[in-house]
């Protein structure tokens, strides 16, 4: 779940709801950037950016749930992130997004390169849509961070977005 321009009361609603749909469909539901709202709505766990809090702090808040963090394209951030214990790394952005500005751009290179140093699981972020998604999935990217493709598509509507990316 990533809202930012809602009020801490707002996100406990909308996460309260959502959290209720991911666990109907078996997903795993993932607040991004707030420990502390993510322990309050008992999610699975939290995405931490690099201007976030530090591995070690948010696991004094949610205990042993999954905690994920942003490495962008970097090795380094990804061994800091393997020493800390996070449960999986993302990377990106990998194409081109409106979703946020991207001041880092990732390349499939990156996602070889951590394969060789650790079996987390690596999750892809960044202006991923049905043309592009198979090839960070055949450079071993476990999972796929999509958002405008599905939110933001001017030709689809998100049901039939991701419907396209079977």
């Amino acid at each position: 779940m990533r809202l930012k321009n809602y009020s801490f009361k707002e996100k406990i609603l909308i996460g309260v709801k959502l959290k209720k749909i991911c666990k109907e469909y078996n997903v795993k539901f993932i607040v991004n950037d707030d420990p502390s709202l993510a322990k309050k709505i008992n999610a699975d766990g939290c995405h931490l950016g690099q201007n976030d809090m530090r591995i070690e702090e948010a696991r004094s808040i949610i205990g042993n749930k999954i905690i994920g963090v942003t490495c962008h394209n970097s090795i380094r951030l990804a061994k800091i992130a393997i020493k800390s214990k996070a449960n999986y790394l993302a990377f990106g952005a990998f194409y081109s997004t409106k979703t946020k500005k991207v001041r880092y751009r990732a390349s499939t290179k990156i996602l070889n390169k951590v394969n060789k140093i650790t079996n987390l699981p690596k999750v892809a972020i960044g202006g991923i849509n049905n043309t592009n998604y198979k090839n960070l999935l055949l450079n071993k990217a476990n999972f796929l961070a999509i958002s405008g493709y599905v939110w933001k598509n001017k030709k689809f509507k998100p049901l039939k977005a991701v419907r396209m990316l079977r």
